[in-house]
């Protein structure tokens, strides 16, 4: 695979999930280099529309590429997906994409600070106008704010251990590049799983907290449900286990409002809780798409459909 080369992962699987109504609205809300979006556009029809949000400024150039009147491109998180929809009057959509993650462009160019294999500058943001680098946060974070980022969003189990000499490294000289926090990682990192980069963890970890992804995520979630028409649809990519939990967890917790009752209530005469969710399907790529993209491997495509508006009680119970 070629640098800035991008092959989206489960292309056609999404596109048969997501896109069961060709004269719809749907929602892209992280277009990365266009490939679902593309995919998208072929399926729908001459009515159809399909809105496209990044927040990535080379993703935003590469909208600008799409000359087709049915699509429309906006700068924007997707956590602000209320916002860019109202942006351009829409109510509600038909189907939301969110393939969540970092995408082969950004991992290849070593301009933009995100892989451990090629050195660059210690960023990391999505936006690079936005935030602060990977970088900063090394720069002023003391060892027990590095040691929770790198244990809770990159499941690290090392991260004392890289965090105490990350802090020591920085008191010599300033970590200003990835191949030095590469080099200061593998030094604090005893054992490695087979085929696995020592740097691995904490290049997540890091990336996830400097993006504020899943808070994104999190709020990206709520705002699609709200903004889904009833039959509309939700179809989430992930690519490691903290995201693919947060999009399971609320997901089920909308298909199955009589478990997430507390237990008191259970016992009181109330009306039985209406599922406002079905889901629909949880698909992995096959053999032949990992071989053609090894980066796919990981992946996993969960789709779920609207059943319901909130409305009542639900509404006080809501928290996803």
């Amino acid at each position: 695979m070629s640098i800035n080369e991008h092959i989206p992962v489960l292309l056609q699987p999404t596109v048969d999930a997501l896109l069961h109504k060709p004269d719809g609205v749907y929602l892209d809300c992280t277009f990365g280099r266009g490939g679902h979006s593309r995919a998208l556009l072929a399926g729908l029809s001459a009515q159809g529309r399909l809105v496209a949000l990044d927040r990535d400024p080379q993703a935003v150039q590469a909208m600008s590429e799409i000359k087709d009147p049915r699509f429309q491109g906006v700068r924007s998180a997707f956590a602000e997906l209320e916002s860019a929809l109202d942006s351009l009057g829409i109510d509600q959509v038909d189907g939301v994409l969110m393939d969540i993650g970092v995408s082969s462009p950004q991992i290849d160019q070593a301009e933009r600070g995100f892989s451990f294999r090629r050195d660059g500058p210690l960023d990391m943001r999505m936006d690079p106008q936005a935030g602060q680098s990977a970088a900063d946060f090394l720069a002023r974070a003391d060892v027990r704010e590095i040691k929770e980022v790198i244990k809770n969003y990159g499941e690290e189990r090392f991260a004392v251990q890289i965090a105490t000499a990350i802090v020591a490294r920085r008191t010599q000289r300033p970590i200003t590049t990835t191949l030095d926090l590469a080099q200061i990682v593998a030094g604090a990192v005893r054992t490695r799983e087979p085929g696995q980069d020592p740097a691995t963890r904490t290049f997540q970890a890091l990336r996830i907290h400097v993006n504020q992804e899943l808070a994104q995520l999190e709020q990206g979630l709520t705002a699609a449900f709200k903004r889904l028409k009833v039959g509309g649809r939700l179809a989430v990519i992930s690519f490691h286990s903290l995201e693919d939990r947060i999009t399971k967890q609320f997901i089920e917790k909308l298909a199955n409002p009589k478990s997430q009752q507390d237990a008191r209530l259970r016992k009181l005469p109330l009306p039985e809780p209406t599922p406002l969710m079905k889901k629909l399907e949880r698909i992995k790529p096959g053999k032949d798409e990992c071989e053609l993209n090894p980066r796919s491997r990981s992946s996993v495509l969960r789709v779920a459909e609207k059943l319901a508006e909130l409305q009542g009680r639900e509404e006080g119970a809501w928290g996803a």
